[in-house]
């Protein structure tokens, strides 16, 4: 890295055995930051709370660092150095870039990634020294992180284009495309996040990071999940972030007729005599029930009445996805009614509740959509920056 003119700066955090050089930042100031000493936690020799404690030490550190003085960060480990070093890469910013060579790479990296940009680089072989093998995966370590750190990348925050967020699943790409074609041809530019838990999950995060400015929050179906126990739930406080930032919303409840499981036999036991969509070999979809509906809809409310901006709900009363329509598997209009009709009971009068006679992949709902975000966009009192149409 420093042959390639990109200034390094090793951290250490380990904890047993000496450093084989000195490097710039100890472990036992690492430590430190965590009110521990390095050296009682390798006397005490317990991985578990050394492993903890360096982790919290290691992120109060990158929080004290100044925001433009880590331009990326790379980082080798087992499963505790993965645990330690991508705690402290979550807390850089989106787009910092972030490499972690690691033996657990291969296989569920969602709670080490989380909703930030890590790159996860398996190592193949594990790190008991360097050898022709780990010599060669290093080196392509390094490269690409000299290649990200002196790359001229344009930054994607500074344009005139207002950013907005949308929600989408296979079962709603119709509708969410064609409110995308709507409104970038307005001077709006869409991020579209897939409604698969760590999706919902990074727009959220993005909304109070204030890069998202608006949000078409058209698939829901994250709520389902984590209600009924699926797979892809984005957390108990989905749909909350942009009403506590005040940004102007317009929500429906694309996908809310099903609830995600990995193959058939993930399902649990107790779903046995369920409605089942096998939607690949990898996921199983499961109807949802008129009672889960009810209680969506009554949850859905409560979170959208607490918001602080503007707010419509637009409802499709013919279908909340491709699968939910006269003629297919999960068409169930007794269920989706119990959940329109435990929204419209419980919706607050200060939020905009449309109803329209139509499925949500219509092109007329998506039409309705974007007109009605532009109007929320368009009010004197909205607090989100107004696009600016291309030239």
């Amino acid at each position: 890295l420093n042959r390639a003119g990109v200034e390094t700066l090793v951290v250490d955090v380990g904890i047993l055995g000496d450093p084989f050089f000195a490097p710039d930042v100890t472990r036992h100031e690492i430590a430190e930051y965590a009110g521990a000493s390095a050296t009682k936690l390798s006397r005490d020799a317990d991985r578990g709370p050394a492993v903890e404690t360096m982790q919290r030490g290691l992120v109060q550190w990158i929080k004290q660092q100044s925001p433009d003085h880590i331009a990326g960060m790379l980082a080798i480990g087992g499963s505790a150095g993965t645990s330690i070093m991508t705690a402290a890469m979550r807390e850089l910013p989106i787009g910092t870039p972030k490499i972690m060579v690691s033996t657990m790479a291969s296989g569920d990296v969602r709670p080490y990634v989380g909703t930030s940009d890590i790159l996860m680089m398996y190592s193949v072989a594990d790190f008991s020294g360097l050898n022709r093998l780990t010599r060669v995966v290093l080196s392509n370590a390094a490269d690409a992180m000299i290649g990200m750190c002196l790359a001229e990348a344009e930054d994607t925050y500074e344009s005139d284009r207002t950013l907005l967020g949308a929600t989408m699943f296979g079962v709603t790409t119709p509708c969410v495309t064609r409110v995308k074609e709507l409104l970038e041809r307005e001077g709006y530019e869409l991020l579209i996040f897939h409604a698969t838990g760590t999706g919902g999950l990074a727009m959220e995060r993005l909304i109070r990071d204030g890069f998202i400015k608006g949000v078409l929050d058209l698939t829901t179906t994250e709520l389902a999940d984590e209600l009924v126990g699926g797979v892809l739930t984005a957390g108990p406080d989905r749909l909350e972030a942009a009403g506590f930032v005040g940004i102007p919303q317009v929500v429906s409840v694309g996908a809310l007729d099903m609830v995600n499981f990995g193959p058939p036999e993930t399902v649990p036991n107790k779903f046995f005599e369920r409605k089942f969509y096998p939607h690949n070999s990898s996921v199983t979809l499961m109807r949802t029930t008129a009672e889960e509906n009810k209680r969506m809809g009554e949850l859905l409310a409560a979170k959208l009445n607490k918001a602080m901006g503007p707010v419509v709900v637009v409802l499709p009363l013919r279908g909340v996805s491709a699968i939910d329509v006269e003629g297919q598997l999960f068409y169930d209009p007794v269920a989706d009614e119990h959940l329109f009709e435990a929204i419209r009971r419980n919706l607050d009068s200060k939020v905009k509740l449309i109803q329209l006679d139509l499925t949500i992949n219509d092109p007329r709902f998506a039409e309705r959509i974007a007109s009605e975000f532009l109007a929320l966009a368009n009010q004197p009192q909205s607090p989100m920056i107004q696009a600016v149409p291309e030239k």
